[in-house]
């Protein structure tokens, strides 16, 4: 999935070039990038769809050249991911009805990915033997607020068996910070995040039974995919489509969904702040993108600017200071989910040319 424009990374992240085209931490490769580089050493390339609005068609053949042009589906309308992946399902459908798939982020940071390939081929291999609706759960490591959490129901004969696959009891949405400290304290939640794993057979019967009007808007259009018609046909039927999240319309709701419990090193790296804890440090740990910066009395903090900028900060602790060529952002760490909000007032009173 690669068709959001990763909001709260703003200003680094914009509509025209959101985050999972740019390269976060400063390896070389982009988000995407490096997501596909990791399916790719367990599956092939044309195994591998990439699911992204059409505004981001050549981003994506920049940036993986390898994919073919039938495996990109490009979106005319953001409708969060339950339109994103039926449209996924229905594509495949149309070439393997027995297939059985792996749904990821395009943006997410993985560090352990030999472990977290060990994972995604035990999940593989649970869903193909399993009606099974199975979601990738992170051990959390702190009472982190900007995460959804899944709590498992504890079943130790069904969990000797799977070795790490529970029941999922319960999904619960990005809880208040008293909230996530009793979450992390129990011991039986999880962050969501946001990957998961079924067989074609068993994510549709889900889609007919939870969101019938979704499902029903790519079914009867089958025929058409992988013809010249696609792309007609997908331009007329997504204006119809509700915009609702694969885990409301369909996680939250459904009787077979299991969680993996694992760790690999993930971040969604969805925030200054999930960045912030995976990146370089200078002594007064401080994160610095740009030559031209001069810090005193600071420490904690985030300071990205351009090479061309001259950058002075004296005396602040746990901010974010972001300068793009139009844009500067400062912002207090604690406060960095407040960042859509800017957004959203930004665009309101600006319009798009902010964002």
């Amino acid at each position: 999935m690669a068709g959001g424009i990763g909001s709260r990374f703003w200003p680094f992240s914009r509509t025209l070039c959101p985050k999972q085209f740019l390269d976060i931490l400063g390896t070389g490769r982009t988000l995407l990038q490096q997501t596909f580089d990791r399916f790719n050493k367990i599956m092939p390339a044309e195994n591998i769809l990439i699911v992204t609005n059409k505004i981001y068609l050549n981003l994506v053949q920049e940036q993986v050249p390898s994919i073919p042009l039938k495996n990109i589906l490009l979106e005319p309308y953001r409708r969060n991911t339950a339109p994103c992946i039926a449209y996924a399902n229905h594509k495949i459908l149309s070439q393997n009805p027995n297939a059985n798939i792996v749904v990821a982020p395009s943006d997410h940071l993985i560090i352990k990915e030999e472990e977290f390939l060990r994972i995604v081929q035990k999940g593989l291999e649970f869903v193909s033997k399993e009606d099974a609706l199975l979601t990738l759960g992170i051990t959390p490591s702190r009472p982190e607020t900007g995460y959804g959490y899944i709590q498992i129901h504890v079943d130790k004969e069904f969990e000797k068996k799977h070795q790490g696959i529970s029941k999922v009891k319960t999904f619960t949405e990005k809880p208040d910070f008293e909230m996530a400290k009793v979450f992390l304290e129990s011991g039986d939640f999880f962050w969501n995040s946001g990957i998961f794993f079924w067989s074609l057979k068993s994510i549709n019967s889900a889609f007919n039974e939870n969101l019938p009007e979704i499902n029903s808007l790519f079914k009867d259009g089958v025929h058409l995919f992988n013809t010249i018609e696609e792309e007609n046909y997908i331009e007329n039927i997504y204006p119809r489509c509700k915009s609702i999240s694969l885990d409301y319309g369909i996680m939250e709701k459904a009787n077979n969904v299991y969680i993996l419990c694992s760790d690999f090193g993930w971040s969604d790296l969805g925030t200054w702040g999930s960045m912030f804890e995976h990146s370089l440090k200078d002594k007064a740990v401080n994160h610095i993108k740009g030559k031209n910066v001069f810090l005193y009395d600071t420490n904690n903090c985030v300071i990205s600017a351009s090479n061309e900028k001259c950058i002075v900060v004296q005396g602040l602790s746990d901010y974010i200071v972001v300068d793009s060529d139009d844009i500067l952002l400062i912002c207090k760490m604690k406060d960095e989910q407040m960042i859509k909000q800017f957004v959203n007032d930004v665009k309101l009173k600006l319009g798009d040319n902010y964002v």
